[in-house]
């Protein structure tokens, strides 16, 4: 057994045709070299989530990908002051405007998922919000400042 699979496990199973071709489509359409690769990702995508759900205290990180109408600012504004009610768990944000005076908003989040669920929910509450998902892994982000660390002196400070 090759070191490259030795972290592998074998899973058998058995799926109803129609779903069988479905599969495949999907590994086709992705250009993917196997089923396995597509599976475990979903495999990873339903894990993450089952997590969020049974295990509200569990840290994750992920993307809050929505669409709302620009309405004058209005809903920007109420974006804005619903992020800073979640300063700690989002990261950072990018905005680009889309045709027909609709946005594109992308939130880069880490915390508690029972946190990130309840942005989401703030986020659903803005009226003009179209579409909203949220994308979560269990992998973290490294930490963004260690409180342990001693900052170098400043370039051209005397020792």
């Amino acid at each position: 057994m090759s070191s490259e699979s030795a972290g592998l496990a074998r899973l058998s199973m058995s799926l109803p045709a129609g779903l069988f071709r479905q599969l495949d489509l999907m590994v086709a359409e992705r250009g993917l070299p196997s089923r396995s690769q597509l599976i475990a990702e979903l495999i990873r995508h339903a894990l993450a989530e089952h997590e969020s759900l049974i295990r509200p205290d569990e840290m994750l990180a992920g993307t809050i990908t929505l669409v709302y109408r620009g309405e004058r600012g209005r809903v920007r504004h109420q974006l804005s002051q619903t992020q800073a009610n979640y300063l700690k768990e989002v990261i950072s944000s990018q905005h680009v405007v889309l045709e027909d005076d609709q946005s594109l908003e992308v939130l880069l989040v880490q915390g508690p998922a029972i946190r990130l669920k309840e942005l989401c929910d703030a986020i659903r509450r803005v009226r003009g919000v179209q579409q909203l998902e949220l994308v979560t892994t269990t992998s973290l982000l490294p930490p963004l400042h260690d409180q342990g660390v001693t900052p170098l002196p400043s370039i051209g400070a005397n020792s």
